[in-house]
């Protein structure tokens, strides 16, 4: 249990409260987050190096409070994010009685309107709206700080006529003009990482299927049957648009559990808790290499050109052409493969990731770990 003055204090600070473990069993340690990662998120996030241990450390209890309230709340779950500095996990709920519960987990309780059981359906609406109207969309997502969901496209106009052809609750949707204007990155160059035909892609993760061992990717980055070399192997499985994963049997190749992280060095792979909104993030590509955000939104809708792929994850890490499919970590904790986005690593931009689980589940794979 936490301690007294942890479920007294409320809005107290994760790195105060969330210190206390859980339970009245002894805390295994978390492992020390490799120097590559601490200094990507100096550089990209403008922090110190102690600010960078702090944060992930928080971030780290701050998942697993969140998976515990998620379940103890039940059907008054609101959705939960990090302040700015992930420094305080914020947990929303549309049962006043249900704050005390919150404040003992050493999170600050959020009392709102709706519970994300209803933000979710409206999400299903929206995506499930005619395709003529989603075209004029950029994208939308369950903005949990708002307790709305959002919708943005390129001019407001176009984010209502989405609105009204879903025939959704206006009053809890919020529309605005966005210049956004999400992309895949596959780009049809050679170069490292994995190819399929001409196109190069990142692998995601490494996986296993019974003994098979093979990577997750992103599905729009082949087909079943499509071969691909360096690794060599073969699509199974491939979903996009709707969703964009997919999976690739490698046979032949050693599976690990690790993702390129700065300068070449692996950042070990533990587990696929899904992180906080609010939470650090870092991507692996074959175009960019490793890059660093947060994570802003999760269950977003992006209308690409090929489609609306739906269940993304919005960060702002950057991304280019090539680094489709390549690995998001956050802490230790595989998050998803990239899908795509807007912007560059020059200018900055928005990058979308489909969370892991869902490609881990449909294909009945296994996440390698260390």
């Amino acid at each position: 249990m936490l301690s007294k003055s942890c479920a007294l204090a409320g809005a107290i600070t994760l790195a105060v409260c969330l210190a206390t473990p859980l339970s009245s069993a002894a805390a295994e340690p978390a492992p020390q987050a490799p120097p590559t990662m601490i200094d990507a998120l100096e550089r990209d996030l403008g922090l110190s190096e102690a600010q960078v241990v702090t944060r992930l450390a928080n971030e780290e209890r701050a998942a697993s409070v969140e998976s515990n309230l998620t379940t103890a709340l039940g059907g008054s779950f609101g959705g939960a994010w990090l302040n700015g500095d992930a420094s305080k996990l914020l947990v929303a709920t549309t049962d006043p009685a249900a704050t005390k519960a919150i404040e003992a987990q050493g999170a600050q309780p959020v009392v709102v309107q709706r519970p994300m059981s209803q933000l979710n359906g409206i999400m299903q609406q929206l995506d499930q709206a005619p395709k003529r109207a989603k075209a004029g969309a950029a994208l939308w997502f369950v903005d949990v700080t708002t307790n709305t969901v959002s919708v943005q496209a390129p001019t407001v106009e176009a984010a209502q006529a989405l609105v009204a052809a879903a025939g959704v609750d206006k009053g809890a949707v919020t529309v605005s003009a966005t210049a956004e204007q999400p992309t895949t990155f596959i780009n049809i160059i050679g170069g490292a990482a994995y190819f399929i035909g001409g196109s190069r892609c990142s692998v995601g993760f490494s996986v296993t299927r019974g003994t098979t061992p093979g990577f997750v990717t992103a599905g729009h980055c082949g087909q079943p049957g499509s071969r691909t070399t360096s690794p060599t192997g073969t699509f199974q499985g491939s979903s996009f648009p709707g969703n964009d994963y997919a999976w690739v049997a490698a046979p032949g190749n050693t599976v690990t559990p690790y993702v390129r992280g700065s300068g070449g060095a692996n950042v070990t792979v533990r587990g696929s808790t899904q992180a906080s909104v609010g939470s650090s993030i870092c991507r692996s590509g074959s175009t960019t290499g490793w890059r660093c955000g947060t994570i802003q939104q999760h269950n977003a809708s992006v209308r690409y050109a090929q489609g609306t792929v739906s269940g993304l994850t919005r960060t702002s890490a950057c991304a280019e052409p090539g680094d489709s499919g390549g690995s998001f970590i956050s802490g230790s904790q595989a998050q998803g493969t990239t899908s795509g986005g807007s912007g560059n690593c020059s200018v900055g931009g928005t990058t979308y990731h489909q969370p892991v689980n869902e490609a881990l589940g449909v294909y009945g794979l296994t996440l390698r770990v260390g």
